[in-house]
């Protein structure tokens, strides 16, 4: 995991990358399914999913990490990792990045929910984050995606899973691979190479299932060619219950450490 300094004063935390499969209950119906990338083992270019997109810290035009829209009642929230919302920093999302955000298909995040692990240490099997959107205009990010993943738990050794990922940097696409997941040093773990800076906070995606996020140990990955998440657990539906009830996000810490060195 590396940290990048950028302009106006903002730290961006990006990462290079990184149980049982049954979802975790979430209200009302899902949108379609996101579309699986190309199965291959090394990230490449892919089309841009409805449901994923890019983040965006300050005012400017780099994105510096990959969200989802996430199924919800009120089809308003997003997830990302918590180390790519540092805490104070403005931040918005665009779904369906393709290298250029109108000013209306920003989103603005106007709450984030954290896993009390990550507020109170850093906890890397906390290292997720839950986003509550809006814009001027009004509506739901879900309904103008027309798409969304529903939340799982952290998925089998061997489940095949699609990533969708945006390196960091202005305009640009967005990459992706499909690898069969394991275990590593305790965590969810998947072998792809290629997934660089900006690609933390990128769903794992099983149909229309959401069952990690680039991050967790080494916020993710200290090598490009193995990516870690989280494990998604009891504790992620808590959050994502949380969120979906409203009331004041979380403040995030400051302070975050690169666990690379970088």
């Amino acid at each position: 995991m590396r940290i990048v300094a950028v302009p106006v004063g903002l730290a961006v935390f990006l990462a290079a990358c990184g149980g049982h499969p049954e979802p975790a209950p979430v209200t009302g119906t899902p949108q379609r399914p996101v579309a699986d990338a190309d199965v291959r083992d090394s990230a490449g270019p892919v089309a841009p999913s409805p449901a994923v997109g890019a983040i965006f810290l300050g005012d400017g035009d780099l994105h510096t990490c990959t969200g989802a829209v996430l199924h919800s009642r009120g089809g308003n929230l997003v997830l990302t990792a918590a180390h790519c919302l540092p805490g104070g920093a403005r931040a918005s999302f665009v779904p369906g990045f393709s290298g250029a955000a109108a000013s209306t298909g920003r989103w603005t995040v106007d709450a984030v929910y954290l896993d009390p692990r990550w507020v109170s240490g850093h906890d890397p099997r906390a290292d997720y984050a839950i986003a509550r959107v809006s814009r001027p205009g009004g509506g739901s990010i879900e309904a103008q995606a027309g798409s969304a993943l529903s939340l799982g738990t952290a998925p089998a050794p061997g489940t095949p899973v699609s990533v969708i990922g945006y390196p960091a940097g202005i305009a640009g696409g967005p990459i992706g691979c499909q690898a069969r997941t394991e275990i590593t040093d305790g965590y969810p773990a998947l072998r792809c190479a290629g997934l660089v800076d900006g690609t933390s906070g990128a769903p794992w995606i099983t149909g229309s299932t959401v069952t990690g996020v680039i991050g967790g140990r080494d916020g993710g990955g200290c090598a490009e060619q193995l990516s870690y998440s989280a494990p998604f657990d009891e504790h992620t539906a808590a959050l994502l219950a949380r969120a979906q009830a409203g009331g004041p996000g979380d403040v995030a810490p400051h302070g975050y450490d690169d666990p690379c060195g970088g």
